[in-house]
């Protein structure tokens, strides 16, 4: 077992809403429930390195093996439409908890730090400028091909923010480590709570109720990267609440677990 029960749901959840879009579009040839594919890198061990890898619109999850050592990153969570309105999926709702948490850290926040936090009130393309929006990717800045990409920490410090607050920072960071199998995701945290101080957390758009917005969670160890996206097969050109994208990396050179297993080749498997 690899993820949680919330992280199997919301796999699930994503192939789900992309057999909706099929319904929506009529486009069978790529999308659909059971479109994604399963690779398995190495040879699954106990004693030596392996990995898995499911890949498929809106869903890419990998997974880094090595005897108790584990990395799920990057993770490419999405979904357009959020909101099953038909089919027999509806009434399926995806990302809520992903935007509830996000909107209560803001919300908390006194107008000194929201000043800090918000780095543009508005995620509407003709609001930002160039370099903060790309029509495939909205705002996100560690999207495909981007490996282990390196930028600017930015927003709010987690140093800035008071006890209460702290807490809810932790509370949407574990809103994304859930996802991992349960032991495995503790891990993880306590590796993001040795890092809390360093911790950076941003904001563009609004956060009332009907706002579209996307937030960011930066620290050494942790990128999280949330965002609502314009229409690709959906007819909406600016960003809407029902295409969410959502990024998880693990930067400083862990994606993959690449860092891992480089540490473990030098050890182990020097000639």
């Amino acid at each position: 077992m690899s993820l949680s029960v919330r992280g199997f749901e919301t796999a699930r959840n994503v192939m789900k809403l992309n057999e909706v879009l099929g319904e929506i579009t009529g486009n069978w040839e790529f999308f659909g429930e059971w479109f994604y594919f399963l690779c398995i890198f190495g040879t699954p061990s106990m004693d030596e390195p392996w990995g898995w890898q499911i890949d498929g619109h809106h869903l890419n999850l990998n997974y880094f093996v090595l005897k108790d050592q584990v990395v799920m990153t990057p993770v490419f969570w999405g979904a357009e439409p959020a909101i099953a309105d038909r089919g027999p999926y509806a009434g399926l709702c995806e990302f809520d908890a992903e935007q509830r948490n996000g909107l209560e850290l803001i919300r908390t926040l006194s107008q000194s730090q929201q000043e800090k936090a918000i780095i543009f009130k508005s995620i509407i393309s003709t609001d930002l400028p160039p370099e903060r929006y790309t029509p495939p990717d909205g705002r996100q800045q560690s999207v495909s091909f981007k490996d282990n990409v390196v930028i600017p920490y930015e927003g709010i410090r987690a140093d800035a923010l008071t006890p209460g607050q702290r807490y809810l920072l932790l509370t949407l960071i574990q809103t994304y480590t859930s996802h991992m199998r349960p032991g495995h995701d503790q891990v993880w945290m306590e590796e993001i709570k040795q890092h809390l101080s360093e911790t950076w957390f941003a904001w563009m758009g609004g956060f009332g109720d009907n706002d579209v917005f996307y937030y960011k969670v930066h620290s050494p160890v942790l990128l999280i990267e949330f965002d609502m996206h314009k229409g690709v097969f959906l007819d909406n050109d600016e960003p809407e609440k029902f295409h969410i994208h959502i990024m998880v990396r693990t930067p400083n050179g862990n994606d993959y677990g690449k860092d891992l297993l480089q540490q473990h080749l030098e050890r182990f498997h020097r000639r």
